[in-house]
């Protein structure tokens, strides 16, 4: 430990030196502090008593201008509620689809796939989206899941190239648009084109309706439809009889469930023979 005499001849030697040397001073300021100095005395004394008797007031600080309310964000069912509604005809509500700028899918697409068959026919089929073939040639069905379709109806007498509206097939799907890498409809994507697929229906005014797989099921019938269990099972969407089946591409993939896909033809069938 220093004497009080040797530390003030120390502080002096340091006071000449730092003045020239930055990294010295502030070695020197580190010192300080490690002694217990918290503050700093100026060359000169400071007379406080000097000091205005009344202070001014300090003055408010300025109000922020309140932030612009935001625009109203757009509501792409409500959007697609109104267009599908004003839609008198399929022509007009295919014309209405196209105009329909919410669903980042038609960025991507080649073509709009709104329909194949004949229009009027007694029954009509929702499948759920565009695949490659179907994009590229801008009708829904066309690929392998499209011809085993085909076959599958032709089995019953019902064909989408059948002039005759009691054993034709008119078809279209939940998206109009083909997802990238063909992969699953997102729910958003379902749900705001839910409404010109139901205004389909009701223009195109079948006896009958078939939902084809999972997601058309689950979209137009508002649950999560477990496919393999409830295919089959007759119910209703807009007042008309409908009814799940296993989609083509699934059998494709599965064919021991032909005898499921069968039997569920052989119902629509009986349906049809029922209904006047």
């Amino acid at each position: 430990m220093l004497s009080l005499g040797a530390r003030a001849r120390y502080l002096l030697r340091m006071e000449s030196a730092w003045q020239d040397d930055w990294h010295l001073a502030r070695a020197y300021l580190a010192w300080q502090a490690e002694l217990g100095a918290t503050d700093a005395i100026c060359d000169a004394p400071v007379n406080r008593y000097d000091l205005p008797a009344k202070l001014e007031k300090p003055k408010p600080a300025p109000v922020a201008a309140a932030p612009l309310a935001e625009a109203p964000q757009p509501d792409p069912v409500a959007d697609a509620q109104t267009m599908a509604q004003a839609a008198h005809d399929l022509d007009a509500l295919q014309a209405a689809m196209a105009a329909f700028e919410h669903c980042e899918l038609k960025r991507g697409a080649r073509n709009l796939v709104f329909s194949d068959g004949m229009r009027g026919a007694r029954v009509m089929i929702v499948g759920e989206a565009p695949g490659r073939e179907e994009d590229r040639v801008g009708k829904p069905f066309v690929g392998d899941a499209g011809q085993m379709l085909d076959r599958m109806f032709a089995a019953i007498g019902q064909r989408r190239d059948q002039p005759d509206p009691k054993k034709a097939l008119y078809i279209t799907n939940i998206l109009p648009w083909r997802p990238p890498q063909n992969r699953d409809p997102s729910t958003e994507e379902r749900a705001m084109m839910r409404p010109f697929v139901l205004r389909h229906i009701e223009l195109a005014d079948p006896d009958i309706l078939i939902l084809m797989g999972r997601i058309s099921a689950s979209t137009l019938l508002e649950r999560d439809v477990r496919i393999t269990k409830e295919r089959g099972e007759w119910t209703s969407v807009l007042g008309r009889p409908t009814i799940p089946m296993l989609h083509p591409a699934y059998l494709l993939r599965n064919p021991a469930a032909k005898r499921d896909a069968w039997a569920d033809l052989l119902s629509l069938q009986a349906k049809l023979r029922e209904l006047p």
